[in-house]
């Protein structure tokens, strides 16, 4: 009886270190902190151009969401209507759907601004998705008029020490 389990054990302990092997690495550090630069000064969209950098002593919010992710939708929604009254924090809201039509679709359910929203939909394979290293989830910066970011992932109610 033992003589037969040994090599069903010996299987598995392989299979298992085998399976291991092909698991993706994440890198333990994050892209981009406070206190980097932004990686793209400028996002270029299909349409249009956007200039992340503000006037000066102002910042510009960055947030990167997906109708498909329920947090990071529910917090850009929080954001935007945060900033609804501010002329200190620039917002530009863009979203990774892939289809324009569930962008569209939730910019008017979540009652946003729709000069604020952006659509990029190549989504995961974009070169902003990339540049920002967003593979790990959707992220927002608070970025200044020299192009630093300040803070990252920052709440509606950590805002209001920016807005005044």
């Amino acid at each position: 009886m033992i003589k037969s389990v040994k090599p069903i054990f010996v299987v598995l302990v392989f299979s298992s270190l085998l399976s291991f092997s092909f698991m993706e690495k994440k890198d333990p550090t994050e892209k981009l902190v406070p206190g980097d630069e932004t990686p793209m000064p400028v996002l270029e969209f299909k349409t249009q151009t956007l200039d992340l950098r503000a006037d000066n002593g102002k910042y510009t919010l960055l947030s990167f969401w997906a109708g498909y992710d329920a947090k990071s939708r529910m917090k850009n929604a929080e954001l935007c209507h945060a900033l609804q009254n501010s002329d200190r924090i620039k917002m530009i809201s863009v979203s990774m759907d892939r289809y324009e039509s569930v962008f569209r679709a939730a910019v008017e359910q979540d009652q946003l601004k729709s000069d604020l929203c952006y659509v990029e939909t190549d989504g995961r394979t974009s070169e902003i998705f990339k540049e920002f290293g967003l593979r790990d989830g959707f992220a927002n910066y608070l970025i200044d008029s020299e192009g630093v970011i300040v803070a990252k992932n920052v709440t509606a109610g950590e805002l209001t020490s920016y807005m005044n």
